[in-house]
């Protein structure tokens, strides 16, 4: 019932978030209407329509979906799509909104389910529906058996993000199983140049974007691991690339709000026809549903643009700043931050971390954060996860000292966590063995020498939530770091029957979150991050609950530069933690220069991972300086509109990104050069987004700009003439801000 509980809130924060500065458009009141006499239903927010309705055998039918119509547009009434040969089914040739595994459905299913006497047959028909202020819900029942489906359409007022989950209820007398449940399926306009964009990658090579022609047949995309995992992340955008760019084009894109297991696929039929399907991984997936039960399934999130592929990610930037990220529309600006780990690793002792600290607030940092190794017998990652007391030789007086004086300093305070996991030598382990994800009788296999608690088990997610409130109560910490270091194994859970133990794919999932929801309402004030070995669990489910990810374990500047285009696609540059950190970087053993990573690491979040103790004076009067210039600009970079001007895609020599603040009276350039050739010069860049009328004057943060550039001039000049950036040689970059008077 807790799981229920709190996706029926992440749904009401969707729909009641007023409109928030981060708006795109001033857009009129969501509109959510049915014209009972063609039976179809139309959704309105933002620059997007969204339409579907009953056709005359019952089914939810899509209509359109795309730009925003005239508010006196109507449809007529939707009609299934005859078969053509009795080897294609009119149930699958008809482009459903929720379809039932039955009745000849033959492209992806949207809900399978197993009844208790073999029969697989289901066929969801329109029973009934009930308008929202944001949306509407409808009620699909199976045509002879008491299974209820209620889907849950909500339209942001703003963005036009349409928001869709599913809840599946058993009517029944009897349980029976569901082998596969989608959030909802997306229907795209017939075509055959659909070209898919998504981002993959591994450790250390995050947030890589592929592309991909869509053919018939299925693209899958998917993570089986219990988490979002680095490999594939739950995003998509799909645009016919020969008529669509970065600054224009029809662009349809989508991200799941799950935290868990997932998939989607991208299916074209045999007509052309594209549709989109996601929600639970149904690989290893059985959940039993009880009589009176409910599973309520993930949300999916999608949105339509003309405006080409920048434009859908600063759409999405905007979503999620005002509608997922906790702050009700209004997340905070993100401090600079310090962390130890790569000075100190598990090292870590009360007057090491106060001499960091020291030089750490030397330089403007605002939060200090102690990483690995401050409890347990926490020497090294073979021991002590599970063991959350403060270690006394390292910390004879608890953390009490330490805190106290990186508050003395004027900075926050933070520290490291893995809740989720046990290191087989700990004292958790040794008392619960029983505590882990594991098959009974099999080998248990260990990921950084750890294995994962099963947190879908109450006592164990009693267990988490009690220690963190306690570390949490008896220290004055501003700051979470949440790390979760390796995916699921052996996802067994002997504590349940046999026919319910797969059931462990959710209800881990939704204790998570409870535990979060729980921790954020008793203390408001403690910020948290999401990080996964780097990238590995970035989504719209844990984003509700979190207010900045760790991006990748992968610090090398360059490679940064590439995987932060990459996550930008999708994610908000506000909630992307980026450091320096010391040279020659461990990914690469590339040596790039302080300013280079500083104006890389400038372009989220910005934070310091280097060893301060290696430091040279003049890296320290370096540093002061970046960091406070980023302060100036960093409202801009963190919750302004991103514009790509080049991409580094491809190898390219060279990229620039432009960030413009709301109100468009300030925007910030960070150019890169990767190695200049044959005396070529960089390329002109020209900027976007700025109010063409308005008088900007420029100044360098670093670097220059041809001697012939113009100290002032209006928002025209510099998106229609340009800008010459003077760089040349390996590894450049080059930082200015342009502002209005």
């Amino acid at each position: 019932m807790q799981k229920f509980s709190l996706r029926l809130l992440s749904r009401a924060l969707f729909v009641s978030v007023l409109a928030s500065p981060f708006a795109a458009v001033a857009a009129d009141k969501t509109a959510a209407s049915f014209d009972a006499e063609h039976k179809v239903f139309r959704l309105d927010g933002g620059h997007v329509s969204y339409v579907f309705g009953v056709n005359e055998r019952g089914e939810l039918q899509s209509v359109y979906w795309g730009g925003r119509l005239q508010a006196g547009d109507r449809f007529p009434m939707t009609h299934s799509v005859k078969g053509h040969t009795t080897f294609e089914a009119t149930t699958s040739e008809t482009p459903q909104e929720y379809g039932g595994w039955g009745a000849g459905l033959q492209f992806e299913p949207a809900l399978k389910i197993t009844f208790p006497d073999g029969n697989r047959d289901l066929v969801l028909h329109y029973q009934s529906h009930k308008l929202t202020d944001n949306g509407v819900d409808i009620t699909l029942r199976d045509i002879q058996r008491d299974v209820r489906v209620v889907l849950h359409y909500s339209i942001d007022a703003n963005s036009g993000i349409v928001a869709r989950s599913a809840t599946i209820t058993n009517g029944t007398t009897e349980p029976f199983t569901i082998e596969q449940a989608a959030a909802a399926t997306f229907a795209l306009p017939r075509s055959t140049d659909y070209m898919l964009h998504y981002l993959t990658g591994r450790w250390s090579s995050e947030w890589q974007m592929n592309t991909r022609k869509i053919d018939q047949g299925e693209t899958v995309l998917e993570s089986r691991r219990g988490s979002t995992s680095h490999h594939n992340n739950p995003y998509f955008a799909i645009g016919r690339d020969a008529s669509v760019s970065e600054i224009a084009g029809d662009v349809w894109f989508g991200e799941m709000g799950w935290s868990g297991s997932w998939r989607m696929t991208i299916e074209q039929d045999s007509l052309h026809q594209v549709r989109i399907t996601g929600g639970y991984n149904p690989f290893d997936f059985a959940y039993k549903l009880a009589p009176g039960q409910s599973l309520e399934s993930p949300i999916f999130y999608v949105g339509y643009t003309s405006g080409g592929y920048g434009e859908a990610s600063r759409i999405l930037h905007r979503f999620q700043l005002a509608k997922i990220l906790p702050g009700n529309g209004h997340p905070k600006v993100r401090p600079v931050l310090y962390n130890s780990w790569e000075a100190t690793t598990f090292n870590v002792t009360e007057q090491g971390q106060i001499a960091l600290a020291e030089k750490a607030a030397s330089i403007g940092v605002e939060r200090f954060v102690m990483d690995d190794g401050w409890f347990g017998q926490r020497k090294n990652d073979h021991a002590g996860l599970g063991d959350w007391y403060v270690n006394k030789e390292k910390f004879p007086n608890g953390l009490k000292p330490l805190i106290d004086r990186v508050h003395g300093l004027g900075m926050q305070f933070g520290i490291w966590v893995e809740p989720e996991m046990v290191n087989p030598d700990s004292d958790l382990y040794r008392a619960h063995p029983d505590w882990v994800l594991h098959f009974k009788g099999r080998p248990r296999t260990e990921g950084r020498n750890q294995l994962t608690l099963n947190v879908a088990m109450p006592e164990v997610r009693d267990y988490i939530f009690k220690f963190m409130d306690d570390l949490l109560t008896k220290n004055d910490i501003q700051f979470i770091k949440w790390d979760y270091n390796r995916p699921f194994s052996e996802p067994g859970w002997e504590q349940m029957p046999p026919d319910e133990q797969k059931k462990v794919y959710v209800a881990f999932v939704d204790n998570l979150y409870s535990i979060f929801a729980e921790l954020r309402k008793k203390h408001p004030n403690v910020e948290f991050e999401s990080c996964s070995s780097g990238g590995g669990r970035v989504d719209l489910g844990i984003l509700r609950y979190t207010d900045q990810v760790w991006t990748s374990d992968n610090t090398d500047a360059y490679d940064r530069v590439i995987m932060q285009e990459g996550f930008t696609q999708a994610y908000t540059p506000g909630i992307m933690m980026a450091w320096t950190t010391d040279v020659p970087n461990g990914a690469e053993n590339r040596s790039v220069s302080l300013a280079y990573r500083f104006l890389v690491a400038m372009e989220g979040s910005l934070g310091v991972g280097d060893n301060l103790n290696k430091w040279k004076p003049e890296d320290f009067e370096l540093a002061k300086k970046m960091i406070a210039a980023y302060k100036d600009v960093r409202n801009t970079v963190q919750h302004g509109s991103l514009y790509r001007l080049a991409s580094v895609r491809d190898n390219a020599p060279y990229s620039a990104t432009e960030s413009v603040s709301i109100d468009r009276k300030q925007a910030v350039l960070f150019a890169y050069l990767h190695s200049s050739t044959l005396r070529y010069p960089y390329p002109r860049l020209f900027m976007q987004g700025l109010d063409p009328k308005a008088m900007y004057t420029i100044r360098p943060i670093y670097g220059k700009a041809d001697k012939a550039t113009p100290v002032t001039a209006s928002g025209d000049y510099w998106m229609h003439v340009g800008i010459d950036v003077q760089m040349k040689g390996d590894f450049q970059a080059s930082a200015f801000v342009f502002e209005t008077k």
